[in-house]
Formats: structure tokens, C-alpha cells, sequence
């Protein structure tokens, strides 16, 4: 049973590989076709989970047994909806591409895959260093998408990516290391790891080594400065896959890693951390309102978004927790439904600049209401993705503290206000010469458009469909 891991793994890595043999355009229907087979599979294990079972489809074969490293892979409700997310996005983003003309297609879509199926073997990783691998594997792809097909000051910009992130994974196998040599049985696994009983001193400065490892990537205040130059730089499907998956990488590390290993440290030091992240949400939504580029703004809401999520699992309430996995969801879906957007203005008016834009709902009111109704998840409306989520986590917040989370709910207004502004700055008012000639969606454009917001309002109506999956497995991430 649970062979279908590996499955899930092996499809996109022999898809990629066969992509790069394609020296023709056709190869995105291929990426599409396995993407979607790819997912199809997700839904499969979906189907047959047992939601109160614990880890399931596990895995544990052994790999270098002689450093006591095994092939362990499994899921629980937490990581099969991180699967379901990414195995969702991938074949949507590869889909959203259909309309770009892209040099080296078949490197392009390859490495798309790659990334896929790295970003998979992240989230059912139950050895430490198997962790590490996928975590490192998951890095190379976007490298090279961000560095051969970015815009301009594109090798700097991904070199400071590169290196930021890097740094980070250091310290992280550096950590892994350390609680390797710990473990009875010398060994990487993660019960083994959860069962350490370690001193203060040694868990403090593993907590942090993790903490910065999965703040970086995240990105959490004062480790995001990487952030907002790669996500406007890289091309569109790599911001997509940057900002709708890959930072979910550090997010789901803090959970899996960090609150269960070194669980005195969290209550010694998480308070400092959380207090890092409230400063986070705090700061990117005052950058956001000075901001006149359009796709960079929704990289510092990105930055809030994430600030606040990572808030309420540090928050270690049951309700934050839910509610920041639930939220992981929502943001990696209004996520690459804005960024689409943006590509979408930026195509038809070669400018990305909130001054130059307006009056687009004029002549095109069905991407004006496409526009708003992503807007409106973004900015945590009732029955919208992002209520549901963002009101667990400021529950959560506020058993943990009021004052932290009234600090937290300030990205309640501020993301209002700065959204709905740059919405009435790009689609409202007067045409103009840039926007007069807005032209209608394309068939691409509209079936995207459609499959994000059915998202937002399935989510924001139905939360439990995701929350029954999530609830369970809560408690356990919690109990030391």
C-alpha cells in the first residue's frame, strides 16, 4: 500500500527526465499530462486515508545502513494536504505557462517537474536526512527557472536566492547532524529524534539552527530580504511555484522539526520567534502600501501572509496550528492566482507600474471580476479561502496572548486597505492608453481563473473538507 509513495515520487522525476529528451514545444503537454496523472494519484491516496489513522502509507526501507539512514516515507493529514497542494499547483502553474513563449521548453518544464517531485519527497519524509536531500533537490530547479529565465539583474538576484537559502540548509544538516549522534540507535529517523531527551543548552542552539534554517525559506523578518527581488525577477511559473509551494517547505519543516525535536526549546525561545513574525506581518503590509510595482506588492503581502501563518503554529494552540495549515493552503492558491494576474496585466500592457495602470474594468469586466473575487480571498473576506484559516490563527493568537494577537490582526486592515487600493489604482477610474486596448481572456487565462476561484469560495464555504484531514493529526505535534 504504500508503494503508491514511491509512485508519487517516481512519476514526476521520470517525467522531467523525458521532458529534457523533447526538443520541441508539445513537451507542455506532457508536463501537463503527468501533472495531472501526478495529481489524479494524490487524490487516490485522499480517497483511501483513514482520517483518525495517524501516518499511513509508510515506507522504511534501508538506504546506507551503515550510517543508519533509511528510505522512510509516510503521510498524515498535515503533510497529505501539503501533497495535495503541491500536486494541484503544479499541473494549474504548468497550464498558466501555455500563453508565454519560453526558450527551452524542454529544460523549462523539466526542471518544473523536477521540483515537483522534490517538493513532494519534502513533505513525507520521515528520516532526517532523506528530509535534507529533498529539501537541497528542491532548491536546484528553481536556480536555474529563476536564473536562465528571470528578468533583468536575474544571476545577482538568484545568486543572493542561492545563497541566503544555503546558508540556512547549513545550519539545518548541521542541526540534523547533531541530533543523529544523539539517538540511541544512531540514527536519522524521526521518532528517533522526537524521543531525545536533551539539555536546555543543546536544544537552544538546535532550535535556532532550524528556526533560521526555516525562516529563511519561509521567508520570516529579518530573513526575507531575499524575497521580494527573486519573486518580481523570476519568471512567472517560478514565482508561482516559489510563492504557492516551495515557502510552505519552511513552514511544514517548523512543525514536523522544530515543535516535536526540541520542545524546550519552543517554550523557551518561541515566544522570541513568534515575536519575529508578528514584527514580520507588521513591517512587509507597511512596505506593500509605498509599493508602485505591482507584482513586488503582492511579494510583500506574501510576506505578511506567511508572518502571520508561521505566528499561529508558533502559537502551539490547536486552533493557531489548524488554522496555519489551513492558511498554508489558501495562500499557495491566492498566491499564484495574483501572480497569474499580474502576468496577465503585464502581457497585454508591457508595464507592471500601479501609476500606469487603471480603468481596465471598463473593457474587460470579466478579468475586473476574476481580479476581485482573488482579491477578496487575499484579504480574509467571509466565505472566501482566507477567513476560515486567518480566523483559527487569531484564535489561537489570542489564547497564546491578546496584545500579540491584536499586533497580528493590524494585517486585517492594512491588507484591506492597501489591496483594495492598488485594485481601484489598477481596474478602476479612466482607460488610457496603456489600458484602452486591454484585450479579452484567452481560453488558458479564463479556465485558470475559473479553477482559482472555485478554490477560493470551496475552501471559504467548506473548510472542513480540509480541517477534518488536519484536525486529528494536530494533538501530536503538541503533545511533548
Amino acid at each position: 500500500m504504500g508503494s503508491i509513495l514511491i509512485y508519487l515520487l517516481l512519476l514526476p522525476l521520470v517525467a522531467g527526465l523525458l521532458a529534457f529528451s523533447i526538443k520541441s514545444d508539445k513537451v507542455k503537454y506532457l508536463a501537463l499530462g503527468f501533472s495531472i496523472i501526478e495529481f489524479i494519484l494524490t487524490l487516490t491516496i485522499l480517497f483511501q486515508f483513514d482520517k483518525n489513522g495517524g501516518m499511513q502509507f509508510k515506507i522504511n526501507y534501508p538506504w546506507i545502513h551503515s550510517l543508519g539512514i533509511n528510505f522512510a516515507v509516510g503521510v498524515d493529514g498535515i503533510s497529505l494536504m501539503m501533497v495535495l497542494l503541491t500536486t494541484f499547483l503544479t499541473p494549474l502553474i504548468i497550464f498558466t505557462s501555455f500563453t508565454d513563449k519560453i526558450k527551452n521548453p524542454s529544460a523549462f518544464y523539466g526542471l518544473l517537474l523536477l521540483m515537483e517531485m522534490a517538493l513532494i519527497g519534502v513533505f513525507i519524509s520521515l528520516d532526517g536526512f532523506l528530509f535534507y536531500v529533498f529539501w537541497e533537490l528542491a532548491l536546484i530547479p528553481i536556480y536555474f527557472i529563476a536564473a536562465l529565465w528571470g528578468g533583468e539583474n536575474r544571476i545577482r538576484i538568484t545568486f543572493k536566492f542561492f545563497i541566503y537559502t544555503l546558508f540556512g540548509s547549513l545550519l539545518m544538516l548541521v542541526g540534523l547532524i547533531y541530533l543523529y549522534s544523539q539517538t540511541p540507535d544512531h540514527s536519522f529517523s524521526l521518532s528517533s529524534m522526537t524521543g531525545l531527551t536533551m539539555t536546555r543548552g543543546a536544544e537552544a542552539w538546535i532550535f535556532w539552527a532550524f528556526f533560521i534554517a526555516f525562516a529563511i525559506k519561509i521567508p520570516i523578518f529579518p530573513f526575507h530580504t531575499w524575497q521580494p527581488d527573486t519573486y518580481t525577477n523570476a519568471p512567472t511559473s517560478g514565482t508561482m511555484m516559489l510563492s504557492g509551494i516551495m515557502l510552505k517547505m519552511g513552514l511544514f519543516g517548523m512543525l514536523r522539526w522544530l515543535l516535536p525535536v526540541v520542545p524546550n526549546a519552543v517554550e523557551d525561545y518561541g515566544y522570541y520567534a513568534l515575536l519575529l513574525a508578528v514584527i514580520g506581518v507588521i513591517y512587509a503590509s507597511c512596505i506593500a502600501l509605498v509599493q508602485s510595482d505591482l507584482k513586488r506588492l503582492f511579494a510583500y503581502v506574501s510576506i505578511a501572509h506567511v508572518g502571520l501563518i508561521a505566528a499561529g503554529l508558533l502559537s502551539q494552540k490547536h486552533q493557531g496550528v489548524a488554522g496555519g495549515v489551513l492558511q498554508m493552503l489558501t495562500h499557495g492558491i491566492n498566491a499564484v492566482g495574483l501572480f497569474f494576474l499580474v502576468d496577465i496585466i503585464e502581457r497585454r500592457t508591457k508595464t507592471r507600474t500601479i501609476s500606469s495602470l487603471g480603468g481596465i474594468a471598463n473593457v474587460n469586466s470579466l478579468f475586473a471580476i476574476f481580479f476581485m473575487i482573488i482579491l477578496l480571498g487575499s484579504v480574509a473576506l467571509p466565505l472566501t479561502n482566507g477567513f476560515p484559516g486567518e480566523f483559527l490563527i487569531l484564535t489561537g493568537l489570542f489564547q497564546y496572548g491578546p496584545v500579540i494577537a491584536g499586533f497580528a490582526g493590524l494585517t486585517i486592515i492594512l491588507g484591506a486597505y492597501y489591496m483594495l487600493k492598488s485594485y481601484q489604482r489598477v481596474m478602476l477610474g479612466n482607460t488610457n492608453t496603456i489600458t484602452e486596448t486591454f484585450a479579452p481572456l484567452t481560453g488558458v487565462e479564463t479556465t485558470a481563473l475559473v479553477i482559482i476561484c472555485a478554490m477560493v469560495f470551496l475552501i471559504g464555504i467548506y473548510p472542513n473538507l480540509f480541517l477534518d484531514f488536519i484536525n486529528p493529526v494536530v494533538p501530536n505535534f503538541l503533545s511533548r
